[in-house]
């Protein structure tokens, strides 16, 4: 399951952003630092409302959405690699996600204490992303003396010792981990440390809830640091979030238009996620269920049967094939099928988005 960690200074909206989109999620929001004392986990479903026409098409009985993990951590601050604050034990629950949700407040209110005095997002996000960087130092340091240890009787550390000396250095002057270029070998050597600079970033820009449709000058030098640093970044209100909680799901999509936009932060955050990893959604669906299956772009077909089963990638044969746009047209898959629209697919196709598939095997 995708795993993403919510992270950011204490009191720039963290956990009430946690709370709304998971809704039935139980982390405190509270002002004050460090409310949230362990990291709380919700599980969502990801909105997709193409599962609901095939599930019509194929009467199924039950709907399988795609989910996504969020993950949110105790509010960091300045010295968190030496263990300032709650410092390394929420670092250490950050290295086991796929993606990092970086939280940046870009609101002015009195209410809210700032933990370091003044809204500054782009403040907020270097002293952040100084904290992981050393952090992943003091890890990579401490790995790279050991890795060379063992080259006195392993000589296949010596992979992970090139792969070290690349990435120590830049860290040292305070770049991240996602900048070196590592060779496949090198990058699978220590893919272990789950270096925090090596992950994907996506930065949330809270915003109140009168410039969430415009933005401000401060979500404006956000969002060109993140195009500059390869990041993702999307425009959120944990105000608005919060609000659209207590509404009934036909009065949501009324808020948000009155307000100016289309997607809530939710649909944001995961559109960002799966844009970031380079992921995509294909679908299997009968009378017994309609399923989401999330896939990295480029899988075969063998590949993406193997996110269901290893058995179904060991024993493929062939994959039944029909594009959601052209299934959905036509109401049925035996219509399709008549207007020759359904494809019988081999082991070198890649499989596309919103592919519906029904793969045949053989174990």
């Amino acid at each position: 399951m995708l795993r993403a960690g919510i992270v950011g200074l204490p009191n720039v909206g963290k956990s009430t952003l946690f709370n709304a989109v998971v809704a039935n999620a139980v982390a405190q929001a509270a002002n004050f630092p460090f409310c949230t004392i362990e990291p709380n986990v919700g599980v969502v479903s990801v909105p997709d409302p193409r599962l609901d026409v095939l599930a019509k098409i194929s009467g199924s009985e039950q709907i399988l959405p795609a989910r996504i993990e969020f993950v949110d951590i105790a509010g960091l601050v300045k010295g968190a690699s030496q263990g300032e604050g709650l410092g390394n034990q929420f670092l250490a629950n950050i290295r086991e996600v796929d993606a990092i949700v970086h939280v940046v407040r870009c609101f002015e209110n009195d209410d809210i204490i700032h933990v370091v005095g003044s809204v500054d997002p782009m403040r907020d996000i270097e002293i952040i992303n100084m904290e992981l960087t050393l952090a992943d130092l003091a890890q990579a340091e401490k790995r790279l003396e050991r890795a060379r240890k063992d080259l006195k009787t392993k000589k296949e550390a010596q992979v992970e010792v090139d792969a070290l000396e690349k990435v120590v250095p830049v860290l040292s002057e305070g770049g991240s981990a996602r900048s070196v270029t590592l060779t496949e070998d090198e990058a699978l050597s220590i893919k272990s440390l789950g270096l925090l600079t090596g992950k994907p970033m996506i930065y949330a820009t809270n915003v109140s809830e009168d410039e969430l449709a415009t933005g401000n000058k401060w979500t404006e030098e956000v969002t060109k640091f993140a195009a500059d640093s390869g990041a993702q970044v999307v425009r959120v209100s944990a105000q608005v979030e919060a609000e659209l909680v207590e509404l009934a799901e036909d009065e949501r999509d009324e808020f948000l238009k009155a307000l100016g936009v289309d997607e809530g932060g939710l649909k944001s955050l995961i559109r960002a996620t799966y844009d970031l990893l380079g992921l995509q959604t294909y679908f299997t669906t009968g009378p017994k269920e309609t399923r989401a299956w999330t896939i990295v772009k480029g899988m075969t077909a063998p590949q993406a049967a193997g996110v269901i089963h290893s058995d179904f990638e060991r024993g493929f044969i062939r994959a039944e094939t029909v594009a959601y746009k052209d299934l959905s047209e036509n109401g049925s898959m035996n219509a399709a099928k008549e207007k020759g629209l359904v494809r019988s697919e081999g082991r070198d196709y890649i499989v596309q988005e919103g592919d519906v598939m029904l793969f045949r095997f053989n174990v």
